[in-house]
């Protein structure tokens, strides 16, 4: 992609934040968030990305433009201490009335999450399987409002004829951060790392350098109505697997423990991505390895 005018949300996320540098590149990139820290929006706009500050639960999106290309809809908000009407406000009605003020666009990328599955162990969950509020244990209004947000897409893309695409995000990682990073830095910690009911709790980890090549082919596969797709790595990994691997890489011991407050295997079926989007390239024990390479060099012998 090049010479687009792109609107991403959230750019100084875990996950928007290295596809940000990457369009930033050949693009007139805008980002939008809270900017609770200075620095976070240093850092976005050391990119080249024009930073415009904006809480998408409280403010309206007149500061912006209309006229943008291509928008990628990152930002998230769970409440630790849970604020269902604040949540639902940014994760939900901010959501709709983005794709209101940019219904211009060729096309919406919403970012939801395999979140949105029930609550039951699954290591091939479907798109068209039933959803549920599977993360209630550990972020209580996450799942509800990922699920919400999905609905509001979905009427989004009919109500405006907006091309949309709802990919459901797998544990990302990379250099960026992710789950299995703050593994590690539990492992450093010497903390115990709870897991759900279950022997084996299983993922599709994708990569950042798969996640930042895919977003060309998502968008491209946008359609009305809005076209759902699970989205991770081709290769799965359970965390029995991946923290046997940090241990394996850094000498380090892992303590998991059982919490049925946790997740159970949210793995996914990957099917209907191989199909639209094709399939990842980085195995995830190379990824793994930079991910530590890249983190905590002075872990590798």
């Amino acid at each position: 992609m090049q010479n687009e005018k792109i609107l991403i949300t959230g750019p100084a996320g875990q996950v928007a934040f290295p596809i940000a540098a990457a369009l930033a590149k050949q693009n007139d990139v805008w980002g939008i968030a809270r900017f609770g820290k200075d620095e976070d929006r240093q850092r976005v706009e050391d990119l080249g990305v024009t930073c415009v500050k904006l809480d998408m639960g409280r403010d309206t999106f007149d500061v912006l433009p209309n006229d943008f290309t291509y928008v990628l809809n990152f930002a998230v908000v769970h409440s630790w201490t849970p604020d269902f009407d604040y949540d639902l406000a940014v994760n939900v009605e901010g959501t709709g009335l983005l794709m209101a003020h940019c219904q211009k666009a060729k096309a919406f990328l919403h970012c939801s999450s395999t979140a949105v599955y029930e609550a039951v162990a699954n290591d091939s969950f479907k798109e068209t399987d039933p959803l549920g509020d599977n993360h209630r244990g550990m972020l209580p209004t996450y799942s509800i409002c990922k699920i919400a947000s999905e609905s509001i897409a979905r009427y989004g893309a009919r109500q405006w004829a907006l091309p949309t695409v709802i990919a459901r995000l797998n544990v990302p990682y990379g250099t960026n951060g992710g789950w299995p990073a703050m593994h590690l830095e539990m492992m450093i910690a010497k903390q115990d790392i709870a897991v759900g009911p279950g022997a084996t709790h299983i993922y599709n980890p994708i990569h950042e350098d798969d996640f930042v090549a895919q977003i060309p082919r998502l968008l491209e596969i946008a359609s009305v109505p809005a076209v759902t797709v699970n989205w991770g790595g081709s290769e799965q990994a359970s965390i029995e697997e991946w923290c046997a691997y940090f241990s394996e890489l850094t000498g380090l011991e892992h303590n998991i423990v059982s919490d049925n407050n946790m997740l159970q295997s949210v793995g996914i079926d990957t099917t209907k991505m191989h199909e639209l989007l094709g399939k990842t390239t980085v195995k995830w024990k190379d990824g793994f390895r930079r991910m530590v390479e890249a983190r905590h060099p002075e872990l590798l012998s």
